[in-house]
């Protein structure tokens, strides 16, 4: 294979890998702020995800709010994800490490999907304050856990709340501090 069509293969590898662990990672991140279920963007997470939860439900009981199921069937993903970049690389990832990468892939994508959700809402509510949508409801259940106490520390400014900007400056921060090597990110 030629270096272009490897590196269409990466994005098209990373890519899919990453879109599907991010909607593993919604469907347990919702279930844990308790997002409306009935909401059409938690039903398409769900019935994406259900698949290969739904046969581990029975066997891994929930832990409090948190769908543990899911989180197995994100671990075992991010594993297999780590695996085929390191078969495509060359890469010799094993044992302990293997996992340990694979953990930190998980930590990044909630990283990343905290950031990019915390930015959607921004934009929404510049361009429709008070518009009721369901991706805003959504958002709104995922992020208010993260902004609530931000916005202790820091009021919002004549009406401009400044509290997602600090919340996405944090959130990079530690994005820049995780020890995962670039081509697993």
């Amino acid at each position: 294979m030629g270096p272009n069509s490897s590196n269409a293969l990466f994005f098209l590898v990373t890519t899919l890998f990453d879109l599907y662990l991010g909607a593993l990672l919604l469907r347990v991140i919702l279930q844990w702020v308790r997002a409306d279920f009935y909401n059409p963007l938690s039903q398409i997470v769900w019935k994406l995800t259900n698949p290969p939860v739904l046969p581990l439900r029975n066997l891994i009981p929930r832990w409090q709010k948190l769908d543990t199921a899911a989180l197995v069937v994100l671990l075992v993903v991010a594993v297999v994800y780590m695996l085929l970049i390191g078969w495509m690389f060359g890469l010799g990832i094993g044992g302990v490490s293997l996992v340990w990468y694979a953990l930190l892939k998980c930590l990044v994508l909630t990283i990343n999907l905290y950031t990019l959700s915390l930015f959607v809402q921004a934009i929404l509510s510049w361009l429709g304050p008070g518009v009721n949508n369901p991706a805003a409801n959504i958002l709104w259940s995922m992020n208010e856990p993260l902004l609530r106490p931000v916005r202790r520390f820091i009021p919002s400014i004549s009406g401009l709340d400044l509290s997602p900007l600090v919340v996405m400056l944090a959130l990079q921060v530690l994005n820049r501090l995780i020890p995962l090597p670039l081509i697993l990110r």
